[in-house]
């Protein structure tokens, strides 16, 4: 089996159901650099080489889990950042009905940080409803 000779950086993209929405939380709300590419379609360019590809799908379904993570240095300026702009960061509940000690609170502080081991991680949503997230490298 011969390997795969790429041309460039392999990227990643997904859906949403309108383009400028996106163009302006992306660019305006986060801070990204957004391009548009020859056939119309949205370019992040997420300062590492990496693009993300956006484009357009009538229709759109969100995902539901986090399709892009964005790694801070600190959750708690970049959460309380964001809030500023207008994100509404995603409040889970604790698992209710479990017994002491049997499995690690799963459930986000008031602010929608995720704090009960692994990174510490807050999700939110971009305007067509995918699940984006930050958390503290």
């Amino acid at each position: 089996m011969t390997s795969l000779e790429l041309t460039r950086q392999p990227f990643s993209g997904f859906g949403v159901n309108d383009l400028q929405a996106a163009r302006t939380f992306y660019a305006e709300t986060l801070g990204l650099t957004v391009t548009e590419n020859e056939m119309g379609m949205l370019e992040l360019h997420l300062g590492t080489g990496t693009i993300v590809l956006v484009y357009p799908r009538p229709g759109h379904v969100p995902a539901q889990y986090t399709i892009l993570n964005f790694p801070v240095a600190d959750i708690e300026s970049a959460v309380d950042a964001l809030i500023a702009k207008g994100v509404v960061f995603a409040q889970y509940p604790d698992i209710q009905g479990r017994s002491a000690g049997s499995t690690p609170a799963m459930g986000t502080d008031e602010k929608g940080i995720f704090r009960h081991g692994g990174p510490l991680i807050a999700w939110f949503t971009d305007p067509a409803g995918n699940v984006l997230s930050v958390l503290q490298d």
